[in-house]
């Protein structure tokens, strides 16, 4: 069988695809596109995130979920922004603090765990040793890296009307990032203009010969360490040295007939599985695609799943997270029930978007697959000087109020929103998909699935096809929603925004195989590509 590896960033794809031409395997081949991600997508993912991966190698009976999560700096205290709380974005994904504190700057960063979470990865499953994971990424790196169209879009866009930062500012935040990312005259780069950051090639030399424990024990650890006691951050030496990942079990739903492998909590599938299960309740083959019914029945089943994620959602070594009763059939009838009765599910936030991540998804020539979801979070827009690269802005997913599952406490993580999932049928992957996008990620997801199972589309229209979402009190679409659909849907009372973007909400990835044939699908919305290796 061939192999096949996609991705947002076609650098990164290309140096994966290498990868697996040279006889590496499908570990190999996601780590070593992580690498090139962070650096060719420096404020979607890079060494100073974390994220998730799950790995299925089935001539070596392995099937797991690598988890290696940002953790909140073990100085923080369930209330100490009680009294800064502003609100929530509207997607539920940050809540939003005096002064974006939790945001941006070195409050905003928790521990992180890429390093860790790429070095066991190779080291447990994979054929390349850790510097020549790296290689791909250092030479991109001294090459410098051209901005792309999604790019500029993301670091250019006005968020200030929902209380969040704006991106340009953080930006701004550092010399770094006013060195690396504007133009002379103060502008931010465009399309087309180059990206020259020497501290982080520096940086990646350094830690390809030193090896993650450079990151984690090492003088990498110190001189960070110091940066944030300089900058009045929580993150202190203890934090790196006691960083832990964990492997452990996927957890599993069905659709269909299909049975669908996906990340347990703290990460978002069990979320997927939910919304899948509801909607296994409808035939929704005989409706017409983003058809009013279809569109009303996606945002309802939505909108409960969005309301049990608010309530449970958090870390299971800190808060009991039902998932039995979350993923069962009966929770999901129920729910169905309440929709084909008319009943209409509220979202409230606090009152007063995309998101920062990436995917790659792989097969290789053996059969093993990997979904590997990696982030910032959102970035901070903190770079340690002389390091080159962003951390990650994640504390503003804790919830700043004490005594719920997303409350904050000391080496906590945070609710991940990732759903890398591995869609089994006749016992063997059909479909590798994941994606960024915040809170739009395990709707999306369950969006891509639907499209390939019940609707028959090829992986490039399901993963490009126009999607809904209903994680608010309001059903948004796409721009290629027809607008005779959201006509009728207003008609009947519900409140419909339109999206400015043709491909809006999260950004799937995916990889569907039949036998020996793969059909890779990359979402227009983030410039990326599929690359077949035979």
């Amino acid at each position: 069988m061939p192999g096949m590896i996609v991705a947002p960033q076609p650098e990164a794809v290309e140096a994966g695809a290498l990868v697996l031409k040279r006889g590496g395997n499908a570990v190999d081949a996601a780590i070593a596109c992580a690498f090139v991600q962070g650096v060719v997508d420096p404020l979607m993912c890079g060494i100073g995130g974390f994220g998730s991966m799950q790995v299925y190698m089935p001539k070596r009976g392995v099937h797991q979920v690598l988890e290696f999560y940002a953790r909140a700096p073990l100085a923080s205290r369930p209330e100490m922004w009680l009294d800064k709380l502003l609100g929530q974005s509207r997607d539920g994904f940050a809540f939003l603090l005096e002064g974006g504190i939790s945001e941006q700057g070195w409050l905003a960063v928790c521990t992180p765990g890429n390093v860790a979470g790429y070095a066991e990865a190779l080291s447990r499953w994979g054929t390349l040793d850790w510097a020549e994971a790296m290689a791909p990424a250092i030479a991109e790196a001294r090459r410098g890296v051209m901005v792309r169209p999604h790019m500029h879009w993301f670091w250019s866009q006005d968020q200030s009307g929902s209380g969040q930062v704006n991106t340009a500012d953080k930006l701004r935040l550092t010399k770094t990032g006013r060195e690396v990312y504007f133009r002379p005259d103060g502008s931010l780069k465009r399309p087309g203009d180059m990206l020259h950051n020497p501290d982080l090639t520096r940086t990646l030399e350094r830690l390809a010969k030193g090896g993650p424990e450079l990151f984690y024990r090492g003088e990498l650890a110190q001189e960070m360490a110091a940066d944030f006691a300089a900058q009045g951050g929580l993150i202190a030496e203890e934090d790196f040295a006691q960083f832990k990942l964990s492997a452990v079990e996927p957890i599993w739903g069905s659709y269909r007939g299909h049975r669908i492998a996906t990340n347990p909590p703290p990460s978002s599938g069990l979320s997927m599985i939910e919304l899948l299960n509801i909607l296994e309740n409808f035939d929704l083959a005989a409706l017409e695609h983003n058809g009013a019914e279809h569109v009303r029945l996606l945002a309802e089943a939505m909108k409960r799943m969005t309301l049990d994620k608010d309530a449970h959602m958090g870390d299971p070594a800190y808060v009991d997270v039902p998932v039995a009763r979350l993923t069962s059939k009966e929770h999901a009838a129920a729910h169905a029930a309440e929709i084909r009765a008319g009943e209409r599910a509220t979202v409230k936030r606090l009152d007063r978007s995309q998101r920062e991540t990436t995917h790659v998804s792989v097969v290789d020539a053996e059969g093993n697959a990997v979904a590997l979801t990696h982030t910032l979070g959102s970035p901070s827009g903190a770079i340690t000087e002389g390091l080159g690269f962003m951390w990650n802005g994640t504390m503003s997913r804790f919830d700043p109020r004490p005594g719920r599952a997303g409350s904050i406490a000391p080496g906590k993580r945070r609710s991940s929103s990732a759903a890398p999932t591995i869609v089994f049928r006749d016992n063997r992957p059909f479909i590798v998909i994941g994606a960024p996008g915040g809170s739009y990620i395990a709707p999306a997801v369950a969006q891509g699935i639907m499209n390939v199972i019940d609707f028959g589309m090829p992986m490039a229209e399901a993963v490009a096809a126009p999607r809904v979402m209903g994680v608010s009190d309001s059903i948004d679409v796409a721009n290629r929603v027809p607008r005779h659909v959201t006509d009728a849907l207003e008609a009947e009372g519900y409140s419909v925004k339109r999206s400015w973007m043709s491909y809006a909400f999260a950004a799937l990835h995916g990889i569907r195989i039949e036998g020996t044939r793969l059909e890779g699908g990359a979402d227009p919305q983030r410039d990326g590509m599929a690359l077949r290796v035979d």
